[in-house]
């Protein structure tokens, strides 16, 4: 039930935000806007404001704004040409179209001003406390535990982590004594380091080093900012956010990847219940990172999507006349095809992981 609400909550969100862009920027161009809806399909409920008719309809994953003279089978009057979407340039329809991703980024930044306004900047707790043993590794082995804080390596004093990586990379698979402290305790292990594979945050392997298996405590504390720091922190935590967003795609694409790994609504549904679960902090983090994905992702130049539209505009600049009907059409169906082909298999993902995780329990 927690999921459920917290996948409502956030994608209802969102999905209000990036439609949103669509309908302020259509206002701002003096384009008439018929309808604004959260969600697809038959409309459960909703109510005329103005010139706009405000839904909720049935099929909740997505939305749209239907504006005046957008398709090109509708009569547009000609005392309404100038509020047609269709009449105006092409640099205010790809504004129009471009409203809705470049609103859910900047949700983003405004999500994480916040954050760091109220609490703080996160930053890390500069330790030697062991956060995580990798299983079947060296330091499992010879009982080094999560919680655990490094004291000395070899009888030399350590205070950070970068001196414990380096002490342990310089051993060169040799012996190394390792004075731990655990529940007050000092405790003696050692254990000899083994030559693993470096990964990157794709899994990529980025080189070879002396390792014993052990991963750093993830302690943050938050500290206080002003609210130009907490701006700066959060365009500059947008844009990181982003990069990884595109380079996560671009991985996909080059199979570094797995397709098994992309996650559909009941992914979703999950990682928002476990966010709200940690406390609302951990859950408007996920908004945020949700946010900057759904605002890229939308940029993808596949037809239906923004930015597949964004593609045919930019066309439409270059030839100085839009694409003919029958080439917009078959794009139209194309684009069909792939989200339809992509949602299917991201809902087999979801299962899959559901089957394995009952047979596994």
């Amino acid at each position: 039930m927690n999921s459920v609400f917290s996948f409502i909550l956030v994608l209802g969100v969102l999905i209000f935000v990036h439609e949103l862009g669509h309908f302020l920027l259509a206002k701002l161009f003096g384009v008439k806007v018929l309808k604004f809806s959260l969600g697809f399909g038959n409309k459960l409920f909703g109510r005329k404001w103005g010139e706009t008719e405000y839904l909720i309809s049935a099929f909740p994953l997505g939305g749209y704004v239907k504006m005046y003279g957008e398709g090109s089978e509708e009569e547009v009057l000609a005392e309404d040409r100038h509020r047609s979407f269709a009449q105006k340039s092409v640099w205010q329809r790809f504004g129009i179209v471009f409203g809705g991703p470049l609103f859910n980024l900047l949700f983003a930044v405004l999500l994480f001003f916040c954050m760091f306004a109220i609490a703080g900047m996160p930053e890390p707790v500069e330790s030697t406390r062991i956060g995580e043993i990798n299983p079947g590794s060296v330091a499992e082995q010879i009982g080094l535990q999560a919680g655990d804080e490094i004291k000395s390596i070899n009888s030399q004093s350590v205070t950070t982590w970068e001196q414990v990586s380096n002490a342990i990379k310089d051993s060169r698979g040799g012996e190394v004594l390792m004075v731990v402290q655990r529940v007050g305790k000092e405790l003696q292990v050692t254990g000899r380091p083994t030559m693993q594979e470096v990964k990157n945050i794709f899994g990529e392997v980025v080189g070879t080093r002396y390792m014993l298996g052990i991963v750093r405590s993830d302690e943050i504390r938050y500290v206080e900012a002003s609210i130009g720091q907490a701006m700066q922190t959060a365009l500059v935590q947008t844009w990181n956010l982003g990069y990884l967003t595109v380079m996560g795609i671009v991985k996909m694409i080059q199979r570094v990847i797995p397709a098994s790994e992309l996650g559909g609504p009941i992914r979703i549904a999950e990682l928002a219940g476990q966010q709200m679960e940690a406390g609302w902090m951990n859950l408007l983090y996920f908004m945020g990172l949700l946010s900057i994905n759904l605002g890229i992702l939308n940029l993808l130049p596949i037809p239906v999507l923004d930015g597949g539209h964004l593609v045919f505009l930019t066309l439409e600049a270059l030839r100085r006349r839009p694409l003919s009907e029958r080439s917009m059409d078959i794009s139209q169906r194309i684009g069909i095809a792939i989200l339809g082909t992509l949602m299917i298999f991201v809902f087999y993902n979801d299962i899959l992981r559901l089957v394995k995780r009952w047979l596994m329990s």
